[in-house]
């Protein structure tokens, strides 16, 4: 499973089609918040109840979010014994190098800019998902609650 943290719906679409053409079938969850991201992650809100032994294999998270912002989530993320070693790649259109320095100090496991032009989306998307869902061995499951 994929988790897609992404408010813009255009780039949520464009993801979501970038996906598909790169032949990449997991099945994506979009948050469209950083509160609704944490509630899916932790079971709490909307989702709780959730079975939290169904992780994503990579959450592809974007910087610019309502109520919470994308290196907030982040910062949860790694915080949490349950989700610090989940794979983030940060996909973001924001060129500050504060953004990408602050994204790595937290512990972001990659940061991709989003290319404007599709055709390099699409392809930017496939190399993300041949590595992190073909390539990537990530840590044994962590059980912990």
């Amino acid at each position: 499973m994929i988790l897609l943290v992404e408010d813009n719906p255009d780039d949520e679409i464009l993801t979501l089609r970038a996906l598909k053409k790169n032949n990449i079938k997991n099945e994506v969850t979009v948050a469209r918040d950083g509160v609704e991201a944490l509630d899916f992650l932790f079971g709490t809100g909307t989702y709780e109840g959730r079975d939290l032994i169904e992780m994503p294999e990579v959450i592809l998270l974007d910087l610019k979010l309502p109520r919470i912002d994308g290196l907030e989530v982040l910062r949860r993320i790694r915080e949490a014994e349950r989700t610090r070693l989940l794979p983030v790649v940060v996909l973001t259109t924001s060129t500050e190098d504060q953004d990408r320095l602050r994204s790595y100090d937290l512990g972001a496991n990659s940061y991709v800019r989003k290319p404007v032009d599709f055709q390099e989306f699409i392809g930017a998307v496939g190399q993300l998902g041949l590595y992190w869902l073909i390539l990537n061995e990530p840590p044994p499951l962590v059980r912990s609650v």
